[in-house]
């Protein structure tokens, strides 16, 4: 079965070279996987900008935020005998583990939504808090009445979570803290309450007894929850057989809520696919696509900091049709369409 992403002819939209560092000292390596909203009439991206320390030979430099919230440097020579940096993603110091890079959220706009800038006045989202000193990554944004849910990952050396800031305005902002403790990610909140409770989508992990499965959590208040649900597996031979995880909010349509995940195989190819959720009770699973609906394919997707990957916490939703935005090789922000109805009729 053909992929089914009708990809933006101007992509990549955004390059590393696109985006400016937030320090002097720092140099922009990738962006990825925006949050997408809309927002006074322009489209938004909430985009991951991964920053670190130009390199030098012999030496290996990564940079973390300290106790006072201003980013600190390690140096480690590269012979130490206490490194590990066979990952250019994660690297292991004296049993540790460490990013290679610092990330934090930049916001981005469009009239169009293919040529995007940064306004004035709108302050990247910095990580804040021992929590989220190795940064914060991968933002996905549910509207609920007038207020915005940002629900992103939390990085730090106590483990990744799940944290939680809330906004009207896109310039003040609620820390609402870790809402989902380590290890987990992939948080993505319904944008309407069922049988008046909030409901999310998460994605524990476990190294030993399970896997990296989708759960779904209800709440009371959209800060507090419980009732998790492990409602999407990976499966074995397939392309989604070593880790899934939630894309953006699930789409309400009659048949269903529609969500588009990501999933990845035992050599870290990682393609989007589609389930879909009873209206009323989503911890039930009606289908499921049973291959892809996007892989990589193009060279920008197969080839960059980390290839062979699509991978999207973001979309737009205009009638029957769907507009992506993803991350592409870990390096490029993308864009694409799909028709919502020939996602559904690839459910099985």
């Amino acid at each position: 079965m053909k992929d089914i992403a009708r990809r933006f002819p101007e992509n990549p939209l955004l390059m590393p070279k696109d985006v400016k560092p937030s320090s002097p000292n720092l140099q922009v390596i990738c962006l990825l996987n925006p949050g997408v909203f809309t927002f006074e009439g322009k489209t938004w991206l909430l985009v991951r900008v991964a920053e670190n320390i130009l390199q030098k030979e012999g030496v290996l430099f990564f940079p973390m935020i300290n106790a006072i919230g201003k980013t600190e440097v390690i140096e480690v020579p590269l012979n130490d005998p206490d490194l590990i940096a066979d990952d250019p993603r994660v690297i292991n110091y004296k049993g540790l583990d460490y990013l290679t890079t610092l990330s934090h959220l930049r916001l981005l706009c469009s009239d169009d939504g293919i040529k995007f800038y940064e306004p004035e006045g709108y302050e990247p989202l910095m990580g804040s808090g021992y929590l989220e000193n190795f940064g914060v990554e991968d933002c996905r944004v549910a509207k609920i009445g007038d207020t915005y849910y940002l629900t992103y990952t939390a990085v730090s050396d106590n483990g990744v979570g799940v944290g939680l800031r809330t906004t009207t305005d896109w310039k003040t902002f609620e820390h609402k803290g870790i809402i989902i403790a380590p290890h987990n990610k992939d948080c993505a909140i319904f944008e309407e309450k069922i049988n008046g409770k909030y409901y999310m989508l998460h994605r524990p992990s476990s190294v030993a007894i399970g896997g990296n499965f989708i759960w779904l959590a209800e709440s009371p208040d959209g800060i507090h929850w419980g009732n998790h649900q492990c409602i999407v597996k990976t499966r074995k031979g397939l392309w989604d057989s070593a880790r899934v995880g939630a894309g953006a909010a699930p789409i309400k349509t009659e048949q269903g809520w529609l969500e588009i995940y990501h999933g990845a195989n035992a050599d870290h190819q990682y393609c989007l696919g589609a389930f879909l959720m009873d209206l009323n009770n989503p911890s039930k699973v009606i289908s499921r696509t049973l291959k892809p609906i996007m892989r990589p394919k193009e060279n920008y997707e197969l080839s960059g900091f980390f290839g062979h990957v699509v991978f999207t916490n973001g979309h737009l939703v205009n009638g029957d049709e769907l507009t992506i935005y993803y991350g592409a090789a870990d390096e490029f922000v993308c864009g694409a369409k799909f028709s919502i109805a020939e996602i559904l009729e690839r459910l099985e």
